[in-house]
């Protein structure tokens, strides 16, 4: 039986069981993708990472979700990085290669920092009232300017017009499914402001037919970054961000822009467990 050593680690999180959960897995050289994507089932947390060597980055990561590979997500890199700087001693500052490219990810302590891809955008066809209907909420409750961003993972990104509004919020399943990334997958990021340079935010998406709440989206919070610079904020533009309370795993991520376009997402990791799968 061959073993592969995993950790837990809670990403976003202030508290040791706030925060959204990551399995790591520390070497997945002896994996093949069928086995990866069932032990990302097996585990069933949003997303699975699997440790691999790289040439031209720290280290090369695949991260999986209970159904399919991603290019890009942003608490498993932030997750990932810290499990990498201790297994490899590499220090405060990694690189992670990607389906999505290279990822520079940076420490404070156990605060991380991943410096995103530029962004592209799209335009969202379906008028706002139609988007109003997917959210339940009142077409006023919906603000212009939703859009399709992608840093590496494409999502659309919804303004509401406050954070009460983005409480209400409860997608139905069937116009959510309307919608889709370049990639097929129904999602959308809702997000109000909730004091002074801070926001609160939502993340949505449709697993086997069902609406799913994820408590912490460093790619969408990345893809907010991008939105912002579509949306022609004054940079730069830092804000704190609150998710995932009304799945009871409170996140808190930061969002910063640089003078220079460059979009940054941080956050808190804590390792939780570790543990050991033996594979014939």
């Amino acid at each position: 039986m061959a073993q592969y050593h995993y950790r837990i680690v809670n990403v976003f999180a202030e508290s040791i069981f706030g925060g959204n959960p990551l399995c790591v897995f520390e070497n997945g050289s002896g994996l093949d993708s069928e086995t990866m994507q069932a032990l990302a089932l097996q585990f069933n947390l949003s997303e699975t990472t699997f440790v691999l060597t790289a040439s031209a980055a720290t280290a090369h990561v695949r991260i999986f979700t209970p159904t399919f590979e991603l290019a890009f997500a942003g608490h498993p890199t932030l997750g990932t990085a810290h499990v990498v700087r201790d297994l490899y001693s590499a220090g405060d500052s990694i690189s992670l290669e990607m389906k999505a490219g290279i990822i520079p990810v940076k420490a404070v302590g156990d605060r991380w920092t991943l410096s995103a891809n530029a962004p592209t955008f799209r335009d969202c066809e379906i008028p706002k009232a139609q988007i109003a209907a997917m959210l339940s909420l009142d077409v006023g409750d919906v603000l212009d300017g939703a859009r399709w961003i992608n840093t590496g993972s494409e999502q659309m990104i919804v303004p509401i017009a406050s954070a009460a509004a983005v409480k209400r919020v409860q997608p139905k399943a069937n116009l959510l499914s309307v919608i889709s990334s370049n990639l097929g997958r129904s999602m959308a990021y809702v997000f109000a402001p909730n004091g002074e340079n801070k926001l609160l935010s939502r993340f949505f998406f449709l697993k086997l037919g069902s609406v799913v709440e994820d408590p912490g989206t460093g790619s969408a919070t990345a893809n907010l970054g991008g939105w912002m610079l579509g949306a022609n904020r004054e940079l730069p533009f830092e804000v704190s961000i609150e998710q995932g309370a009304m799945v009871n795993r409170p996140c808190h991520l930061g969002l910063r822009v640089d003078a220079n376009k460059q979009i940054f997402v941080s956050g808190r990791v804590i390792e939780l467990a570790r543990g050991v799968v033996s594979l014939p």
